[in-house]
């Protein structure tokens, strides 16, 4: 009787924290990332304020979670493009997983705004964090694949010596922060297509680019041949 008791009690806390979620994520799409704040979702999900601490610490820690869920959200859709072409050479799941990625930030432009354009509070930096552990997650979908491609097809990249002092020390830390899969020089390869993939998206989803683009995949697949010409695909 007493395990039948914690199972339906950890039912409950299961069922109560998805409905904190979800009303964060509403008053997010709806209102927008200043809308959340403690008492918001409480009242959402017919609770105090002090009662929604029972299930977070804090804004912070509410924060987190929620991010966390649409890390995972994003990393789901990504790995099922990787996973419906795993026949496929390495370089058509490398762009199957960006044009998922564009398509998951589109349709979901807040949450995308959420996790990137949103500071990361000192709790969620921990590596034992559920953002923290999201977010490793998401990041390796491409890091996998560009690890992949390294080994089976070697990519060009430059001399390391003529990259300037503090690039290479940044980069030499990078590599050894990911157990050396990648080389440093390599490493530059994977973050510069990174940087200007993450850009494109972001100037799209906050509406940046809006003064001249009315469509922009034309610009995001001109994009991606570009980096797949870096790549060497």
């Amino acid at each position: 009787m007493a395990a039948e008791a914690s199972s339906r009690r950890q039912r409950l806390r299961r069922a109560t924290l998805q409905e904190i979620h979800t009303a964060a994520r509403n008053l997010l799409v709806e209102q927008g990332s200043a809308a959340v704040t403690i008492n918001a979702v409480a009242r959402q999900v017919g609770m105090s304020g002090p009662a929604l601490y029972h299930y977070y610490a804090g804004h912070d820690a509410l924060v987190g979670a929620v991010t966390a869920d649409f890390f995972h959200e994003l990393a789901t859709a990504m790995e099922h493009a990787r996973d419906a072409h795993a026949a496929a050479p390495v370089g058509e799941r490398i762009l199957a997983v960006c044009r998922a990625m564009r398509a998951w930030a589109s349709t979901h432009p807040a949450e995308f705004g959420w996790i990137f354009a949103s500071p990361i509070a000192p709790p969620n930096r921990q590596p034992d964090s559920d953002r923290h552990q999201a977010g490793q997650r998401f990041e390796h979908v491409l890091l996998d694949l560009t690890v992949e491609l390294w080994r089976t097809r070697p990519f060009p990249v430059p001399e390391l010596a003529d990259l300037p002092e503090s690039l290479r020390e940044q980069l030499t830390a990078y590599s050894a922060g990911i157990d050396g899969r990648l080389p440093p020089e390599a490493a530059h390869v994977f973050l510069s297509c990174w940087t200007r993939l993450y850009g494109l998206l972001c100037m799209e989803v906050l509406h940046q680019l809006d003064f001249a683009y009315s469509d922009l995949e034309p610009v995001f697949e001109e994009c991606l041949r570009d980096l797949a010409d870096v790549l060497d695909l």
